[in-house]
């Protein structure tokens, strides 16, 4: 294939010429002119074209602009006009560039020594319209026509070193259309962000599967224009800094076949814990990049590296040292990962998350990541949550009929020091499956199964696991009665009308049938609950979101007699995080008008702790071993060293930068535990914190310990 060089097409003088072009592309219009008189031919009839149908928007014309549109397009082999580049003050202008050129002709594409080819041009169209005017045609001078021979021959010489050059320069971006929201990339996990389309999703009569998240964009785009949402937030911004900052990726790049966006993301948080004298003020400085794009139109790839420094209210700071690592680091930030000192008392914790998604087709999206899941509809999961640190994992959703069947494979971490050996941390692996089913247009029906297994006897990666269609249980009892740790579970949720859901979760760990229904009470019992409504477009005021949600998890649930077994991960629960032995209630409002947001949120609970140097378990620690209970009968929920807790959080905000989700804000929390005993990790306190900050919002934090 010959290739040509890029020729420059300036508006206002003509100045360029397409070398080893034999003929430039031809309109109907041009078919009559001379050679020499092609381009201006060409260049003319393009120009008034444009300037024919190009309509200029409204709220352009209000504003009285006059500036340029620079625009880079190619003529393809086939004579069509392809757009590679638009640059504008104005979306609107960039849209009415696209129409235009869409309303093109298909015309005589180049030639190269009689070949067809394609040739590119950069086009500065001027408003007010007016202002692009139409040249002459005239046959270049002799002295012209030599010059370009003698270019020609040349350049035929030294065709291979030409072909590399220009094959380089063809590598440009193209207009960039934000693939993402037709791609197989994850939507982050801020409930902030997946309210927005809530509602949208849960209209009665619609075939798709809300509970495992994340979410692919391609997929909620099906019933919430997810794109229309974020343009139409923008803001009209001339300068190219004005448009990074408020409407667009800090650098993206579009080709035919690929694309790709990086961003600097921040979380930069500065508050008061006025009930902690012992430190002036809270801050987390948090600065992180983020690189996702896609290959073709199946494959896409997305990566985020933070680098954190903080110190928090003194609750959470406390919490985050009581569940530290083995190995002398102080603490492990609740949600994001293993910390190291800094300062006098503050935390450095460094996290990194990313994965690969392929689709390689409608039915199927297999990832490979280091990041979190989630189970269910609720605020909180009794299945899966993302309350913990980032672990690794392969995922496999196959889509078909009314089914989505989610298989996931994990590798998880025990940290503590009475578990780790050799200096290293214990190793343990996860796998679950999720089969949801839309039953009638207004049920759905969710069935789940869970085994852990330690990496002991070098026994590794059990490969029964790997069947995505088997029952865990049942290799559960083959491989021994310590072989394994198996939940099963079951979801359900009701949409009642358009804006009013009802949901609930079930989570079974371990029980008997005589002992429920005799009485007793017995721990064996090892099971918890979920019931929860969603209201839409609350009292028709649009936006208007509202949720209660209860949860309740008996003593010893998620805990094993191996306690390595155990339901969690680097000190953390892979569900509640609670853990067990509570209950509790929760109310949540969120409103979003335009780039405004507010939300309230209300938990109220009851709690079960242990008391210190008390060699009883009473079924709260999820990572202390159940034969360590005190009795077998008469257990309860909040038994042990009771606690009463509360905690309130509202928090308003603007969204800065739709494409990014990076927002200004500010929050209070008031939170206030009070309990039987005061112990080391357990004690009477109330805390009220008031935060502001400026974040990109890509994962939840979670305060409500």
């Amino acid at each position: 294939m010959k290739y040509l060089l890029l020729p420059f097409f300036l508006l206002s003088v003509f100045s360029g010429q397409a070398q080893n072009a034999e003929v430039y592309p031809v309109f109907p219009e041009c078919e009559s002119v001379s050679y020499n008189a092609s381009e201006k031919c060409f260049k003319n009839t393009l120009i008034s074209y444009i300037v024919d149908h190009f309509q200029v928007p409204s709220n352009v014309l209000a504003s009285n602009y006059s500036g340029e549109i620079a625009v880079v397009f190619e003529v393809t082999k086939a004579g069509t006009f392809k757009l590679m580049y638009v640059n504008a003050a104005y979306d609107e202008l960039k849209d009415e560039v696209a129409r235009v050129f869409e309303l093109l002709p298909v015309i005589q594409p180049a030639r190269y020594n009689a070949t067809p080819t394609y040739m590119q041009f950069r086009l500065p169209i001027r408003i007010p319209l007016e202002r692009n005017e139409i040249q002459d045609i005239e046959d270049f001078s002799s002295e012209e026509i030599n010059r370009t021979e003698v270019t020609r021959s040349k350049d035929l010489e030294d065709n291979q070193l030409f072909l590399a050059a220009n094959e380089y320069d063809s590598i440009q971006t193209k207009l960039f259309t934000n693939p993402r929201y037709e791609s197989s990339i994850n939507i982050p996990l801020s409930h902030e962000y997946y309210s927005r389309f809530d509602a949208a999703l849960n209209q009665v009569g619609t075939n798709n599967h809300t509970a495992s998240k994340p979410l692919l964009f391609k997929d909620v785009s099906k019933y919430y224009d997810l794109k229309a949402d974020a343009q139409r937030l923008h803001h009209n911004r001339r300068t190219l800094v004005g448009r990074k900052i408020w409407n667009e990726h800090t650098v993206r790049f579009q080709n035919e076949d690929y694309w790709f966006t990086f961003d600097f993301a921040l979380d930069l948080q500065l508050g008061k814990d006025f009930g902690d004298t012992n430190a002036d003020y809270t801050y987390n400085n948090t600065r992180a990049a983020i690189f996702q794009g896609g290959l073709g139109e199946n494959f896409n790839f997305y990566t985020v590296v933070y680098e954190n420094q903080g110190r928090f209210a003194g609750y959470f700071n406390n919490w985050a040292e009581s569940i530290r690592p083995d190995g002398g680091d102080p603490a492990i930030i609740p949600s994001r990962g293993i910390a190291k000192p800094f300062g006098e008392d503050a935390y450095d914790y460094p996290v990194a998350e990313g994965y690969l998604s392929y689709s390689p087709s409608k039915y199927f999206n297999i990832q490979f990541g280091h990041g979190k899941n989630f189970i269910g509809d609720g605020y909180r999961s009794l299945l899966v949550s993302d309350v913990t640190s980032p672990y690794p994992y392969f995922k496999l959703n196959t889509t078909f009929w009314k089914l989505k069947y989610t298989n996931t494979w994990m590798s998880m971490r025990d940290v503590r020091p009475e578990v780790t050996g050799d200096g290293s941390f214990r190793t343990k692996y996860m796998a679950n499956h999720y089969l949801s089913l839309n039953v009638t247009k207004r049920l759905n029906i969710g069935l789940f199964e869970s085994v852990i297994w330690e990496n002991d006897n070098n026994r590794g990666f059990d490969v029964n696991y790997l069947n995505p269609v088997i029952f865990y249980r049942a290799i559960e009892f083959s491989t021994g009665a310590r072989g394994g740790n198996a939940l099963i579970g079951l979801s359900v949720k009701y949409k009642i009308s358009d804006h009013l859901n009802a949901y609930t979760q079930v989570i079974i760990d371990e029980f008997s049938s005589s002992d429920i229904f005799g009485g007793e009470k017995s721990w064996k019992n090892k099971l918890g609950y979920q019931v929860g409504l969603k209201y839409f477009n609350a009292f028709k005021v649009p936006n208007l979101f509202l949720q209660l949600e209860y949860n309740q998890v008996r003593p010893y649930t998620y805990s094993h007699n191996t306690e390595v077994l155990n339901y969690g991960h680097n000190n953390q629960s892979l569900a509640h995080l609670w853990g067990a032995n509570f209950r509790e209630i929760i109310a949540i409002a969120r409103y979003k008008k335009d780039r405004w947001y507010g939300t309230a949120k209300f938990i109220y609970g009851k709690r079960g702790f242990d008391y210190n140097n008390d060699p009883f378990s009473y079924g709260g620690d999820i990572y202390r071993n159940y034969e360590d209970r005190p009795f077998d009968n008469g257990v309860e929920i909040g038994q042990g060293n009771t606690g009463i807790s509360f905690f309130g959080q509202v928090e308003a905000g603007y969204i800065i930068n739709p494409e990014t989700n990076l927002k200004l804000y500010g929050s209070f929390i008031y939170r206030n535990m009070n309990t039987d005993v005061n112990t080391i990790s357990s004690y009477d306190i109330s805390t009220s914190w008031l935060n502001f900050g400026i974040r990109t919002d890509i994962f939840n934090w979670y305060y409500d310990y």
